[in-house]
């Protein structure tokens, strides 16, 4: 499994490697269109290589979308933290049910009652 791993990585690399070679040609972005740059006053445009939006913009959505999914899944997160504090809750106080039950008794004969 490793190894297609492994193999799946370097293909995604070397598809990458030549998409970005591919798309070298600097595009031109812009904040806003020029009517309304214009009416604004202010136009904010930078030049960068095509394969550099493209690949950011696939980064940028990436990183959305886990943090997305990170804020979506906080309730069930929350849940389950809660969950676990009262099983730990509870499991203390089942031992010392256990140990104020077994009090008196032989040590042999109380390990044996904890076992069943």
């Amino acid at each position: 499994m490793r190894y297609i791993r492994y193999a799946f990585l370097a293909t995604l690399g070397i598809v990458l490697i030549s998409v970005s070679l591919a798309n070298r040609e600097a595009v031109e972005l812009t904040l806003m269109p020029q009517a309304i740059a214009d009416l604004v006053g202010v136009n904010f445009s930078i030049s960068l290589p095509l394969f550099i939006v493209v690949l950011g913009s696939i980064v940028a959505g990436l990183v959305i979308g886990f943090l997305w999914e990170w804020l979506r899944e906080h309730k069930h997160r929350a849940d389950a933290s809660a969950k676990t504090g009262e099983v730990r809750k509870l499991e203390r106080e089942v031992k010392k049910l256990k140990k104020k039950q077994n009090e008196g008794k032989d040590e042999v004969l109380a390990i044996l009652d904890e076992a069943s």
